[in-house]
């Protein structure tokens, strides 16, 4: 449940972050502080303070008062930790309007990875935009580059990639001569190439698995000799090769090669789980099996407990005893006892599922009598 966990907690806080960026303000008094990992909460205070005093010049009274209220605020947020979480720290404080009225926002989020982001702005309107810009890459490739002169490890995600190491080695090379030196050089050869092929599989081992599973999507091998093929023989079987492709270049220059060469698996591996899930509904859909559609057989399904898998369109408007029911199952799930998957409108199968399911349905754990309008769905809807 740990995954479906996690990308839950993802989808609420990016939800929380673009209510934040489209909350608008009377006057400048609303704080956005984001502090970067391994600050010190200390240095952070001494700036909020200094930025009280500056603040206490402001001419409009009016305002003055509400930016000073809101760097109090600010202060006491940050009071609340003890320390800088490993990925950082954004606060946002101040006061909103909200259906006409004035609302007060207190708000302390972690960050979806490392920020790197310093920032105190005080304006009429908060500043999410480096923290939303974590979201728009989320998964992380490994590539391994490797030929005979050398192997380089890198992690790329989006548009960044980070070499992780790199290793040099000097193979013997065929060797001319006949006869039984020839044979002892041969054998010689073959077990050089085999204990760098071997030891190149260790260190895949130690840089992309942690934890005892993989902290990559997967597995991009790269090189212009066959060694990429041995390379993936030997591999730790908890890591999964996405695709090998055949480059003209070693190292950096074959990382950068290697890349254009797979932004097909790049692309896709983002809709990769929501496709599965998906694809399992539709599969129990075709036979008769189990799974349940609709708002309301959903609920029902829900309450009997019956749901295993319950996937959720993540812009559905449905509501739910008064408020949206993507927050509502989004906080109450685990109380049904089943996983949660949000899926988007952007892959052939999301499409599919929001308009032939109306976005909600589930994979259940045994079938229920629940009587199912099919009528009004085509086969295309299954398939």
């Amino acid at each position: 449940m740990e995954t479906e966990y996690d990308e839950v907690e993802m989808w609420r806080t990016r939800k929380l972050l673009l209510k934040l960026r489209d909350s608008k303000g009377n006057g400048t008094s609303m704080i956005s502080l984001i502090i970067p990992p391994k600050e010190q909460i200390s240095k952070t205070q001494r700036m909020l303070v200094e930025e009280y005093g500056t603040a206490t010049n402001i001419k409009s009274r009016v305002n003055r008062l509400s930016v000073l209220s809101a760097i109090t605020s600010a202060q006491q947020k940050l009071k609340t930790y003890n320390r800088i979480p490993d990925n950082g720290l954004a606060i946002f404080v101040g006061t909103i309007v909200e259906q006409n009225k004035d609302k007060k926002i207190s708000i302390g989020i972690t960050p979806l990875k490392p920020i790197n982001t310093s920032l105190y702005l005080c304006d009429s309107k908060f500043h999410v935009e480096s923290l939303l810009a974590l979201f728009e890459n989320e998964e992380r490739f490994g590539f391994v580059i490797m030929d005979g002169h050398s192997t380089i490890f890198a992690n790329v995600e989006g548009n960044v990639k980070t070499i992780l190491q790199k290793v040099c080695v000097d193979l013997p090379r065929k060797h001319g001569r006949g006869g039984q030196s020839s044979l002892r050089f041969a054998r010689i050869r073959l077990e050089k190439r085999h204990n760098y092929v071997k030891k190149i599989a260790e260190i895949c081992t130690a840089l992309f698995i942690s934890n005892d599973k993989m902290n990559v999507e997967g597995l991009i091998l790269g090189g212009h000799s066959d060694f990429k093929n041995d390379l993936k023989v030997l591999l730790d079987q908890r890591l999964k090769v996405l695709k090998i492709v055949d480059t003209n270049y070693g190292e950096e220059n074959g990382l950068n090669e290697a890349i254009e060469l797979s932004l097909d698996i790049l692309k896709d591996v983002k809709f990769s789980k929501e496709k599965k899930v998906l694809q399992d509904f539709f599969a129990e859909i075709s036979q008769d099996g189990r799974f349940v559609f609709s708002y309301d057989d959903t609920i029902k399904a829900l309450e009997m407990g019956a749901v295993e898998t319950l996937i959720v369109y993540e812009n559905c408007k449905i509501e739910h005893e008064s408020q949206p029911f993507v927050d509502f199952i989004a906080e109450n799930y685990k109380q049904f006892s089943c996983s949660l998957i949000f899926v988007g409108d952007k892959s052939p199968e999301g499409a599919q599922f929001i308009e032939g399911f109306g976005g909600i349905g589930g994979i259940l754990r045994y079938k229920i009598e629940i009587e199912e309008d099919l009528e009004s769905l085509s086969d295309e809807d299954f398939f």
